[in-house]
């Protein structure tokens, strides 16, 4: 059998040389007809809410917060449709603000990809800093008034507030979209590790399409509404990056009803664990590097055997990376084990300890292999059996493990969350 898995720019054919393979896949939702007229509708016929274009007055300063360069979303194609919306706005009344939540800075280069280069120069751009308090703006406190909830200061400062997000499964909120395109989006440090500590993370709720009881997206919700937030622009895509559905207005509605459409045609239910899951990282932007290609890795787990085997592909062309500390929490354990051991610890907080919470519980499941651009060496030492060749490796596991083994293959990964029924 030959399958196509989502890697970097493109695809990598698969020789499947095993008998029994059930490919994952969401329900394919082709792409809306007419994008532009689609969003129209949205902004003027919103959920629980009046029309875009009578929230925004024309002088009214506006914030409109998109995601960052790690997430398919096609901010390109959407903000000149949301600034011709508002036509009435002069441009310079307008902040574009990034959403880098704890990520690393948007390059020029990037910033231009994500909103194209005519917005680039026309509009104001912040690139949001969650580590400078100069940059910030304390709203309030959290965690009992231990921690000051800080938010992107031209987001506080701004008279009216946008948010452009995707709606997909996520494996700690559930689901994206909604008011996580603000917290941890926009917030300070303090705030976002404290949101990521390990007792909410290693909360059982805190996982793939569980809204209610969920204590990651309670804290979404109720931080990221700290500030009022005006309107909610969400979309969902399908695996060609094309619009399928818009949800818009006030954003607890807009969430609701988005997460209810993403369950329903990107959840699948299996009957069985598998002894072996093949999966992507659904290609560029989502498998540029090891951190974020961990999402892959949880949605395979989820029907992955105890001691089972985990086979990835994604590129990972910006290493692992190499700034923040996910790689020397990875590095400096000699197991997976240990590595949790230390995260729940009495007091220890470490930025990006949560993404290596995440992959220590995986690789405690189940034995991961992976194929990308990464060193061969550096892999190994974090417990990543390398792959040179993938066919050549799937020939191998054919031979050591039978031709009879039933295999599951999410050629699209994370955008598709198996689950056991």
């Amino acid at each position: 059998m030959i399958t196509h898995l989502q890697y970097g720019h493109s695809e990598l054919e698969v020789d499947l040389p095993f008998r029994h393979v059930t490919e994952i896949r969401p329900q394919f939702v082709p792409g809306l007809a007419d994008e532009r007229a689609g969003f129209e509708t949205a902004v003027r016929c919103p959920l629980n809410s009046s029309p875009l274009a009578e929230i925004i007055a024309p002088d009214d300063t506006v914030a409109v917060v998109i995601a960052d360069g790690t997430r398919p979303l096609p901010s390109d194609r959407l903000l000149p449709w949301l600034f011709a919306e508002l036509a009435h706005v002069p441009a310079q009344n307008f902040t574009i603000i990034i959403g880098t939540g704890s990520h690393r800075a948007t390059t020029p280069v990037e910033i231009e990809q994500l909103v194209g280069p005519q917005i680039a120069r026309t509009y104001r751009l912040v690139d949001h800093n969650a580590y400078d308090d100069q940059a910030l703006e304390q709203v309030g406190f959290i965690a009992e008034g231990r921690v000051p909830l800080q938010l992107n200061k031209a987001y506080v400062a701004a008279n009216r507030r946008i948010v452009i997000g995707f709606i997909e499964p996520h494996f700690m909120a559930g689901f994206s979209g909604g008011y996580k395109g603000i917290f941890p989006a926009v917030a300070g440090i303090r705030a976002i590790m404290h949101y990521h500590r390990a007792d909410c993370i290693g909360d059982p709720k805190s996982t793939w399409g569980v809204v209610q009881g969920n204590p990651t997206q309670a804290q979404i919700q109720e931080y990221g509404s700290a500030v009022p937030l005006d309107f909610c622009i969400n979309v969902t895509l399908n695996h060609k990056r094309q619009i399928t559905r818009y949800f818009c207005g006030e954003p607890l509605a807009v969430h609701k009803l988005g997460c209810a459409f993403v369950k329903e045609t990107a959840m699948v239910g299996c009957k069985r664990p598998f002894p072996l899951v093949i999966t992507s990282n659904s290609g560029y932007p989502l498998d540029q590097n090891l951190y974020q290609t961990v999402k892959g890795m949880c949605a395979a787990a989820e029907i992955v055997q105890e001691g089972g085997l985990i086979i990835v592909a994604a590129c990972c062309s910006d290493g692992f990376p190499k700034h923040g500390n996910f790689t020397k929490l990875l590095v400096e354990h000699d197991s997976p084990q240990a590595l949790l051991d230390t995260i729940f610890s009495p007091g220890f907080h470490m930025l990006d300890m949560w993404q290596a919470q995440k992959l220590a519980q995986v690789q405690l499941k189940a034995h991961i292999a992976l194929y990308s651009e990464l060193n061969a060496a550096e892999l190994s030492r974090i417990r990543i059996e390398p792959i040179a060749d993938i066919n050549l490796y799937l020939q191998e596991k054919c031979r050591t493990m039978g031709p009879e083994t039933p295999v599951a293959v999410l050629p699209e990964g994370p955008m598709t969350i198996p689950y056991l029924i």
